[in-house]
């Protein structure tokens, strides 16, 4: 085939002069196949100029380094065997190579400017929000060592808290928070994410802010303040107490409540909802009391007799009719994944932001209440009282 051989050459000839911006391969050409797609990028391997493939399978992706002769005959089997569609991106343009399921191969070249890749680094550098500089909390929680530098131990945590912290500054960029803001972290724990959201909205953003961990261990809480007390940070504390009894002084401008067991949840957006907080953001745990008082409707049963199953449903029938009632409230809300679940299978958040109250929403409450047999949410109750 005359196309493809003129593809392939100009496939060699840009990555001989380092001007190949990037390759896809798609069209699989069995249905039965595996394989998705393709996707390659120039990548620097110890001086040598290589291209970088990505195999996306239906389960998983792969990642395989080619220097540029075997990238060539790499490329050519799989057209051959694979894939019917080739698009390739250089400084000349953009060559696509279509294979019609008969073999017939056709070339189309378009003069496209493709951006130039801003490194050929193998190892992307993360931009993080939180760089790697030394920070007293972090040695002293144990995630860095003395000299400052994240300890393997503490990379995992470390990559958590940057997720935290980049989740929680896309919020702000739609929801800002006034000057001297008051940020109440219910149920802190450790202080892991106090820390360093504090750290990150003052020392990083030069946002003046007040923040406070709510915890029920007075032996946390003791170990925390002298963190905060040890790392300068005059606008965080940490209080003892439970989520039910605080009462704030000076109202909260933003929530935070993370892993907070079952009714936990729901007494936390409740003390934020009445406080008129403008940002809201939990991660529910344990879904206890709506699984126990759950009757569902008889055609449901067959789906959730076993138990994993109804555990599952509950899950979400919880954080649903909370999301309904934030938007009830006058909150816009947003349900996804804070982290895999290689980390936690606890990983739903909850955000919600001052929005105008849903006219549909206690409505669509009602329903999912009815056909999962539900009498009361304690989120519900509390907002009611």
């Amino acid at each position: 085939m005359e196309a493809l051989a003129t593809f392939l050459q100009h496939l060699s000839t840009a990555l001989a002069a380092q001007q190949l911006r990037k390759l896809t391969l798609s069209k699989p050409s069995s249905k039965q196949s595996d394989w998705l797609n393709l996707y390659a990028r120039p990548v620097e391997i110890k001086g040598q100029y290589n291209l970088s493939c990505t195999f996306r399978y239906r389960t998983r992706d792969e990642v395989k380094n080619y220097d540029e002769k075997a990238a060539v005959e790499q490329v050519s089997a799989w057209l051959d065997t694979h894939f019917r569609q080739a698009d390739l991106f250089t400084d000349e343009g953009h060559f696509s190579l279509m294979i019609s399921k008969k073999g017939k191969a056709t070339l189309k070249h378009k003069q496209e400017t493709v951006k130039k890749p801003d490194s050929l680094s193998h190892d992307h550098q993360k931009n993080r929000p939180l760089s790697d500089r030394p920070r007293p909390y972090l040695t002293a929680l144990g995630i860095a060592g003395a000299d400052g530098n994240i300890l393997k131990q503490g990379r995992r945590k470390f990559r958590q808290i940057n997720k935290y912290i980049e989740l929680i500054s896309h919020l702000l960029e739609n929801q800002p928070l006034s000057d001297n803001a008051h940020i109440v972290d219910m149920g802190s724990g450790k202080g892991y994410l106090t820390f360093a959201l504090y750290d990150y909205l003052v020392n990083e953003k030069g946002i003046a802010v007040r923040v406070t961990g709510v915890e029920l261990r007075p032996e946390l809480v003791d170990k925390c303040n002298a963190i905060a007390k040890g790392s300068a940070f005059s606008g965080l504390q940490f209080i003892a107490g439970d989520i039910h009894q605080y009462r704030p002084e000076g109202g909260i401008d933003m929530l935070i409540a993370l892993h907070a067991c079952d009714t936990a949840t729901d007494e936390a957006i409740a003390r934020g909802i009445v406080a008129e907080a403008d940002l809201i953001v939990v991660a529910p745990c344990c879904h206890k009391q709506v699984r126990k008082a759950m009757q569902p409707r008889s055609e449901l049963k067959p789906m959730l007799q076993h138990g994993i199953l109804l555990e599952r449903q509950a899950e979400m029938l919880t954080d649903s009719i909370r999301s309904l009632l934030l938007e009830r409230e006058g909150y816009q809300t947003k349900v996804f994944e804070f982290i895999g679940t290689e980390h936690t299978p606890k990983n739903v958040m909850i955000t919600a932001t001052k929005n105008q109250a849903s006219e549909t929403a206690q409505q669509e409450i009602d329903q999912l209440k009815q056909l999962f047999g539900v009498q009361r949410h304690h989120l519900e109750d509390l907002l009611a009282d």
